[in-house]
């Protein structure tokens, strides 16, 4: 790439965000610009959704011109809405949801996290055939749960173009969960780009729109940091694994401008409260492709509720979620505005909205944290281990995490160029997840064209808040944090056991089970009422968020204990976790990751109860 290709790359990811900005900024600060702008996309209704309830609903699937960064595009919507209409409905009730299809092509919609028969899951192929053009498809099922969860399209790249939307579940008796007030924050990422385009960009090449490669003066600080050939031997190391540091996200800022609540960052969505009130912030991430890391400035986050499900409160400053996840936090605000923060994960742009006693209130917002690299921990796990070789420490000084020892570490790109480590001289500790106690070992099909990488010594730990939130200097959720508020009521010991590695190629732009995507694999086999314990290994140096349809994931730690249940489960790099599950309802469903160009490229399986 020549000099002037560089500079133009280096300043795509900014003019689009930037884009995203000025289009909020230019029609919020002039009234006649968003009258005209407003007869564009007469009918599209973003900001605050509308609110639907009751015992019947309909549901119509539609397009819609919408203006997010200065052009009209048309968007895929659900009544005319970005985001959808918020369904409020009561814990208990058994509800018809009518859904018209006005689209020429094929639609659905799935109940993120929802326990109800099969045929009501809305995944085409798996659980029904899809809602054709012109049809009406009619939902029934009785509501067994309450708290936040959301529905979205299972069907090609809808959810990504608009369609998604809040579902809260009141509950039958009175909410122990106390406030004076509550606003639904729903966070998404859009793109004026068709994306199947950005989709097939990423089969060609992986990295096309990470903007932050390792660059030439991060070079020179590694050599005043440590020595010239500890730097180079750095750079080397990444260069022989085919894969970059900085590889935390599939789509930036240069492809995606980040939404709250369907409202670009200078377009700014407003949350209203009054002094003194004690407020429930509904936190959902319904974007396609984004984690968020969520903080609001001067103002703690109590959570309460995760997926669903009450939490022993804790509270921190920041959380991160991805798509599918939810969290419910109270906030007791104290001054006249506060802004609510939420930076994509590879730190490229943000979604940003505010809270305030009145109109025309605003407060700082915050800059975005530096890029951070991705480290050894990411790459290989578990590296509290004490026979490592064969390798420079020093230039993985900048990589190292506290209490860990690189003195053992051994890599093979022997079989199919896929990493290893050798754990040979090492004991594993006596836990659930163990690799030496699990009697599923590594599957035969994780290694082959499909896998660049896997994981021998994978770390188990529940207590990391993630690359870019190690050591910021603020109290960051992490998985260990969370626990449920009742217990989980189920004590039956598993009596069947599956583990499953997510694999996958950077190059090829693949994403699997075991090596097998989707078209190559077969279901996975559950039985009817039998507890079964799930681990879930990550081969890959990227967070996936695991979304297992139709029953619950009672989250285990590294002892065994339970902990939480959930709905969607982030799984680390080089990550280890298992949970408990109980398949109460026969059926076929779906279980994959939530990155929705993952599960696109393969990282879906079809699981039957039977």
């Amino acid at each position: 790439m020549d000099d002037i290709n560089k500079q133009q790359a280096s300043h795509f990811p900014r003019r689009r965000f930037v884009q995203g900005l000025i289009a909020g900024g230019v029609l919020a600060a002039f009234p006649s610009i968003i009258h005209a702008a407003s007869s564009l996309v007469a009918g599209t209704i973003t900001g605050n959704a509308p609110e639907l309830s009751g015992k019947v609903i309909e549901l119509v699937i539609d397009e819609s011109p919408v203006n997010f960064t200065g052009v009209v595009r048309m968007a895929t919507t659900i009544n005319g809405s970005i985001p959808a209409p918020t369904l409020r409905l009561r814990e208990g009730d058994d509800v018809t949801i009518k859904v018209t299809n006005k689209l020429s092509v094929p639609s659905s919609i799935h109940w993120h996290g929802i326990i109800l028969p099969y045929q009501m899951d809305g995944v085409p192929g798996i659980s029904f055939k899809g809602i054709m053009p012109g049809e009406t498809f009619v939902y029934k099922f009785k509501l067994q749960q309450s708290g936040t969860y959301w529905y979205h399209s299972h069907s090609g790249f809808q959810e990504m173009t608009g369609m998604y939307g809040a579902l809260i579940i009141e509950p039958r008796e009175t909410d122990i969960i106390s406030s004076d007030n509550e606003h639904v924050i729903q966070l998404s990422d859009w793109t004026d780009d068709d994306p199947m385009a950005l989709f097939r960009k990423l089969k060609i090449q992986s990295d096309v729109f990470n903007f932050s490669q390792p660059t030439v003066p991060e070079f020179f600080a590694d050599v005043s940091n440590t020595s010239v050939a500890n730097a180079l031997q750095r750079r080397k190391m990444w260069h022989q694994m085919r894969m970059s540091p900085t590889d935390l996200a599939d789509l930036s800022a240069s492809a995606m401008t980040f939404l709250m609540n369907g409202t670009a960052p200078m377009a700014n969505w407003r949350g209203l409260f009054k002094s003194g009130e004690k407020l429930r912030l509904r936190f959902i991430n319904g974007s396609s492709n984004s984690f968020f890391d969520v903080r609001i400035p001067e103002l703690k986050l109590t959570v309460v509720q995760a997926d669903g499900q009450n939490v022993e409160p804790v509270t921190v400053d920041e959380f991160r979620f991805g798509p599918g996840e939810t969290y419910d936090v109270i906030v007791e605000p104290k001054n006249d505005a506060y802004t609510i923060f939420a930076q994509s994960m590879d730190r490229s742009g943000y979604a940003k909205g505010t809270l305030s006693v009145a109109q025309g209130l605003d407060a700082p917002t915050p800059a975005l944290d530096p890029v951070e690299w991705l480290t050894m921990m990411d790459m290989m796990g578990n590296m509290d281990h004490g026979a490592m070789s064969d390798m420079n420490h020093g230039a993985m000084a900048n990589m190292k995490q506290p209490g860990m020892d690189h003195g053992a570490m051994k890599m093979d790109h022997s079989q199919h160029g896929a990493m290893a480590m050798d754990h040979s001289k090492h004991g594993m500790s006596e836990n659930p997840l163990s690799v030496a106690s699990t009697k599923v070992r590594h599957a035969k099909t994780e290694y082959g064209a499909s896998v660049d990488m896997r994981v021998d010594m994978p770390r188990t730990n529940l207590d990391d808040p993630g690359i870019g939130l190690r050591k910021n200097g603020r109290r960051v959720l992490t998985l260990a944090d969370l626990h449920s508020l009742d217990g989980i009521a189920n004590h039956q010991e598993p009596e069947a056991e599956i583990e499953l590695h997510l694999t996958g190629n950077m190059e090829r732009y693949s994403w699997s089970f075991d090596g097998l995507e989707f078209g190559k694999s077969t279901p996975v086999h559950m039985q009817h009422n039998k507890r079964i314990r799930v681990i879930l290994q990550n081969d890959t140096m990227m967070t996936h968020p695991m979304h297992l349809h139709g029953m619950w994931s009672d989250l285990e730690n590294d002892q065994g204990d339970v902990q939480v249940r959930r709905h969607t489960i982030p799984v680390q790099p080089a990550q280890r976790i298992s949970f408990l599950t109980t398949p109460h309802d026969v059926g076929r469903w779906a279980w994959h990751c939530h990155l929705l160009f993952h599960m696109d490229a393969g990282m879906f399986r079809e699981v039957v109860v039977s």
